[in-house]
């Protein structure tokens, strides 16, 4: 079953979104990455199984992702947006058991489509 996003749109600089991503409760692992345009991936935040949360010092105490089991969803809420922001967002997930998670495209194997985030100044 596909990771599917949802939730993006345009927003002003200091504004908030909350993005979220249906995924199936077989996904141990999930991640959410962005991608602006002539940049490479990042990983903006991660879930692991064991519930340990991962955050880059550049969204880090502005981002918040939290997971609902029975809903099998993840969200990502963001706020205090800044145009740097600005970018398509993925979420992406394994379902190989780790009890970290980790910020590299490379260690997810399911990818949902993308949301774009954009922040006007």
């Amino acid at each position: 079953v596909q990771l599917q996003a949802s939730g993006g749109g345009l927003v002003q600089a200091g504004g908030s979104l909350r993005l979220s991503c249906a995924a199936p409760s077989d996904y141990y692992t999930l991640g959410w990455f962005r991608q602006a345009p002539g940049k490479e991936r990042e990983g903006v935040s991660c879930i692991s199984s064991l519930g340990n949360i991962f955050y880059p010092d550049s969204v880090k105490g502005r981002f918040t992702i939290s997971r609902d089991h029975a809903k099998n969803t993840v969200d990502l809420q963001l706020n205090d947006l800044r145009p740097e922001d600005t970018a398509v967002y993925y979420c992406a997930g394994t379902r190989s058991f780790s009890a970290y998670c980790s910020g590299l495209s490379s260690d997810y194997e399911y990818w949902g489509q993308g949301t774009l985030v954009t922040v006007s100044s």
